[in-house]
């Protein structure tokens, strides 16, 4: 047999950030006049290092994925030990002990009453699936419903599904002749509450889901808002007969100050997103819950009320072992009281910076706080200031990604107070300076 690796071999006298810029695309990048890539070539609890050996603090979990830090022994040594058990198997017609293990536990810890795990790759197919169960349920029915309640400023995903139920934005702008119709609500308060329970009563007859993200839109700037409004939306859908999807793809596993933000709710959805944190971030894997009402909408001689979807990589042995092994950690009674902290460190901190006249408004829900930078003009995910504050937190050897002019911070929970108290110290510095 010939050897052709030299085929593919990279030309030595590029560096990797050049090297990939010439066969790399990257996520959410205008590639014409990108920076460039910082090359990473290791992670250790809070922080990633790059080639030259800076280390950067990785403040923002990388999109709110590993909420143990990077290189975790404990999952390292699980997944390690997977790897020479079993890599992957086909989940249609076939199971495994860690698909079933990890359901098994997810379901005990979930709030309400969810019965049933279905897995898909991340939190975009998380929610395409939930939207399906929930169609194809009054379709199975007999009793079709097709339109959807969602939020306006709501992120759900860059899929077709997704998107569709995603506020229209820069995110959707290039498809929006192709999503589904949906209808947009403003986020509950004390103000609009009994309009938006009258809408949803007199929408009841055409509504098959309300679907949202719990105490806290994530991409749509961390806006925030209060459960007991919620809890009434949830409610009113309950009465109408509307079937209800809490998106916990980013607010599960601690981020709002308890395991999943719905905890804080007394009316329970029928389905839960899960992704982001579920293996510690890992391995990619996303998985939606439902009721034992739901799943039994699909039980019949009838093959055309199948749920027909899936992946090729669902229930991957390897990824529902990352799982199992972040759960083990996220359950200790240490992870419980570093996300206290976090949150006791956060609220004293916005309490400092609030009155700055550069800061517009601040936001926290449990270990996730937002910083509104003051620009004059309205909030803008494309604000020119975005690009200034991120390249200030680098230099100073800190993640930061902010959402336009809004700055937040969602650490892992094994941040130090001094590694805390570093990036606050640097967000006052730019207030000043930038």
């Amino acid at each position: 047999m010939s050897d052709n690796s030299n085929l593919q071999a990279p030309n030595s006298n590029l560096n990797l950030t050049e090297r990939d810029q010439k066969v790399i695309w990257h996520p959410y990048t205008q590639m014409k006049n990108a920076l460039p890539h910082i090359p990473i070539v290791r992670g250790e609890g809070v922080y990633v290092f790059d080639d030259n050996g800076k280390r950067y603090i990785d403040a923002v979990s990388s999109w709110w994925v590993n909420i143990h830090g990077h290189s975790h022994p404990y999952i390292a040594k699980k997944v390690a030990e997977q790897l020479s058990v079993l890599e992957h198997v086909i989940f249609a017609g076939f199971t495994h002990e860690p698909a079933v293990l990890l359901a098994e536990r997810l379901l005990k810890i979930l709030p309400g009453k969810q019965e049933k795990v279905f897995y898909t790759d991340n939190g975009s197919t998380a929610v395409e699936v939930a939207l399906k169960m929930c169609l194809q349920y009054w379709d199975n029915k007999g009793t079709p419903k097709t339109k959807i309640i969602a939020f306006k400023n709501a992120y759900h995903g860059d899929t077709f599904g997704a998107m569709s139920v995603s506020g229209r934005s820069i995110f959707t702008d290039a498809f929006n002749s192709l999503l589904f119709d949906v209808e947009f609500i403003e986020l509950p308060n004390e103000d609009n509450i009994e309009d938006l329970k009258s809408k949803i009563s007199a929408l009841q007859a055409e509504v098959a889901c309300f679907i949202f993200e719990p105490l806290i839109l994530g991409s749509g700037g961390m806006l925030m808002y209060e459960a007991e409004y919620l809890d009434q939306l949830i409610s009113a859908c309950k009465h109408a007969n509307i079937l209800t999807i809490a998106d916990e793809v980013m607010t599960g596993f601690g981020r709002t100050g308890t395991y999943f933000a719905c905890e804080k709710l007394t009316n329970k959805p029928d389905i839960f997103c899960l992704s982001k944190g579920l293996t510690g971030g890992t391995m990619p894997l996303g998985v939606t819950t439902c009721t034992n009402e739901i799943f039994e909408a699909f039980l019949s001689d009838d093959k055309l009320k199948t749920l027909y979807h899936g992946h090729s990589f669902t229930a991957n042995p390897i990824a529902c072992v990352a799982s199992l092994a972040s759960l083990d950690i996220l359950l200790k009674s240490e992870t419980l009281q570093n996300i206290k902290r976090i949150e006791a460190k956060h609220t004293t901190f916005l309490k400092e910076i609030k009155s700055h006249s550069k800061v517009k408004a601040v936001r926290q829900t449990g270990t996730i706080i937002a910083i509104e930078w003051e620009t004059g003009n309205e909030t803008s995910y494309l604000s020119t200031l975005r690009n200034l504050l991120y390249a200030y937190f680098l230099d100073k050897g800190i993640i930061l990604r902010p959402l336009g002019n809004i700055i937040y911070i969602l650490p892992p929970y094994i941040i130090s107070d001094e590694d805390l108290d570093y990036i606050y110290a640097a967000i006052k510095s730019a207030l000043e300076e930038v």
